[in-house]
């Protein structure tokens, strides 16, 4: 069996988000990273090499197996800033109020904070961390 490259880690959280080249990604990526330790309580770990997340969910998959990841996440990508989110209530309806986005199946793509309204992304936060307390 495989191990799981996307792990919880000790990796600094903010050396990463230092070194995102992006001047406009990475001081969005402070603000995000601060907005899900107020709303999860958590502070932001290193997920893999990549994601910060906070708290953790865990699962079972159908086959048994199971796994844990972070219950909200981000990634600072060159293209945008990638959330990873899963499916929470009232999803479409806050998708609509947030202003510019694109969906993935089951992330959240946006290029800048500017793009969107910022209550409602915390709303979101909120939203992912109570289904994922409920699971």
């Amino acid at each position: 069996m495989s191990t799981k490259k996307t792990r919880e880690n000790k990796a600094s959280v903010k050396d990463f988000l230092k070194a995102v080249s992006n001047e406009t990604r990475r001081k969005d990526a402070f603000v995000v990273a601060k907005l899900m330790e107020t709303v999860s309580g958590k502070r932001p770990k290193m997920w893999g090499t990549s994601i910060v997340g906070c708290g953790k969910h865990f699962y079972t998959y159908a086959s048994g197996q199971k796994g844990e990841i972070c219950k909200i996440g981000f990634s600072p990508r060159s293209q945008s800033l990638v959330f990873y989110l899963g499916e929470f209530v009232g999803k479409a309806g806050l998708l609509k109020k947030l202003g510019k986005h694109k969906v993935g199946s089951s992330c959240l793509y946006i290029n800048k904070l500017d793009d969107i309204n910022l209550d409602v992304l915390k709303n979101i936060f909120e939203q992912v961390c109570k289904r994922r307390d409920e699971i």
